[in-house]
């Protein structure tokens, strides 16, 4: 089983942009997707962006054309850039790998965008 590790979150003015990253560690073999998630407060995770092994890429209804989800496999991390971020785009925003049908989460990064 694989172990996330976000960072990048923090505090950002509307129109700001950050990078999240996830540091994948443990045994890597057999992930068929990456997966970066958010959860607002009162509501029920949603997907944000998903990533394949071969560099396939989805995202969600409200993030096309401002969040771009890569990889760098090589450093074992998958990002995800935010551009033109808003207030409803404030949440913990998790990282999920999917490995033989089971899923492993981060720990969460906290992303905030206020005047």
């Amino acid at each position: 089983q694989v172990q996330l590790v976000e960072s990048g979150g923090g505090l950002v003015q509307p129109g700001g942009s950050l990078r999240l990253s996830c540091v994948v560690s443990g045994s890597t073999s057999n992930v068929s997707v990456m997966n970066w998630y958010r959860l607002h407060p009162g509501k029920q995770r949603e997907l944000v962006a998903a990533i394949t092994p071969s560099g396939g890429t989805r995202y969600a209804h409200f993030v096309k054309g401002r969040f771009t989800i890569s990889r760098d496999d090589a450093k074992n991390t998958v990002y995800l850039q935010m551009n033109s971020l808003n207030p409803e785009d404030t949440a913990v925003y998790y990282c999920n790998a999917i490995q033989r049908g089971a899923n492993s989460w981060g720990q969460g990064t906290q992303v905030t965008v206020s005047l």
